[in-house]
């Protein structure tokens, strides 16, 4: 940047100098020019400081995470069963326990976690801006987030599909019987996309009733001002646990969409990315090999080489990812492998009464898979 003020101011001067030989109006004019050209470009080097300050936190996010102390963390806020804290305030959910993971990965500590709540509108800018450092708020991946915005999935947390939540009163049995409803939908997301879709498709009308806000957005539905909700079938099934009469509600069979969730992070930083990524997967592969947070410990004596390299009893993993060898042993301390995240936060004894289904380990019929951990 100093050679550029350098060069154009340089060039200015002999140039002014050059017409100094000539008329003395044209040196007057031309050294306002000149003055008006160092202008810009004093102009120029601001903004360039100012996206060098913007890309600060690509590629150093784990430097940076390590320099605070803890991990920033987006999630929703207002969603029972995946992001939204208890009556004491306390941070509860799949997403949530999520980001605890990483954290645990990071500094053997899972509660070393802040967490910014965010609206679907603004979760990515905060990405983008390095307002957090990681996405764990139910996210869909799709292509343009992956290119356009650019952010990078790590391994999907949750398999989901777009449902219809109706009030039982309405008699409804199917979604194809929603022409001319007003529906409830959230704006920006792949959510309000499905909509139009699936209605247009299917020779229907409707009007959207669009609020920014998840719990502002259950609250109309439940005030009566749309005929149905539409989001993501666990997004529904948290909003009706917390309706004022959960019973008086149904999801409809239809599922019109392939939502798969999963945490994001900023494009080009691979080492936060592979954290994040195999954060999740240590889950995954933890109850795969039949490792809980009761039993962990007692495993640590295994001999068998999966679990041995798993828990960092043989060592090569942590180096791998820059963390310690016992990263995955915390994550399943802490937090637990992801049948206990699940079963804990969504599954059939909450209130939200989820079966596995999708979510279920591949050895049991769902998309649940992990590579090696070697």
């Amino acid at each position: 940047m100093k050679n550029l003020r350098f060069f154009v101011v340089l060039s200015l001067v002999c140039f002014v100098c050059f017409m100094a030989c000539g008329d003395s109006g044209k040196v007057s004019e031309m050294e306002k020019k000149a003055a008006d050209a160092e202008s810009k470009v004093s102009e120029l080097e601001k903004k360039v400081a100012e996206l060098e300050k913007a890309a600060a936190p690509i590629g150093k996010t784990l430097e940076n995470v390590l320099a605070k102390g803890y991990i920033q963390a987006g999630v929703n806020g207002d969603l029972f069963g995946f992001g939204k804290p208890d009556e004491k305030g306390v941070w509860q959910g799949l997403d949530v326990d999520t980001a605890r993971a990483i954290a645990a990965a990071v500094f053997g500590d899972a509660e070393k976690v802040k967490y910014t709540p965010l609206t679907a509108k603004t979760r990515f800018t905060a990405l983008q801006s390095g307002e957090i450092d990681v996405l764990t708020r139910n996210c869909t991946v799709t292509l343009s987030r992956d290119t356009d915005l650019g952010l990078d999935f790590a391994q999907v947390n949750y398999y989901d599909g777009q449902g219809f939540l109706v009030p039982k009163k309405l008699g409804l049995k199917s979604a194809k019987e929603l022409d001319g409803a007003s529906v409830c939908v959230l704006p920006g997301t792949t959510t309000e996309l499905n909509l139009a879709d699936y209605f247009r498709a299917n020779g229907m009308k409707m009007n959207p009733v669009v609020i920014e806000n998840t719990a502002e957005l259950a609250k109309t539905f439940f005030a009566g001002r749309c005929d149905c909700l539409t989001s993501d079938a666990s997004q529904l099934a948290g909003t009706r646990a917390v309706a004022p009469n959960p019973q008086d509600y149904i999801i409809l069979p239809e599922i019109i969409s392939k939502e798969p969730l999963a945490p994001a992070v900023r494009h080009g930083d691979n080492q936060w990315k592979d954290i994040v990524n195999w954060s999740v997967l240590a889950m995954i592969e933890a109850e795969e090999l039949g490792i809980t947070s009761e039993n962990v410990d007692d495993m640590l004596k295994s001999e068998d080489p999966k679990i041995m390299r798993f828990l960092g009893v043989t060592e090569g993993n942590g180096k791998a990812l820059g963390l310690d060898e016992k990263w995955a042993y915390n994550i399943v301390k802490q937090v637990g492998n992801y049948g206990e995240v699940f079963e804990r936060n969504v599954g059939v004894n909450t209130p939200l009464g989820i079966e596995r289904g999708l979510n279920a380990l591949w050895t049991k019929g769902g998309l649940m898979y992990s590579p090696d951990f070697k």
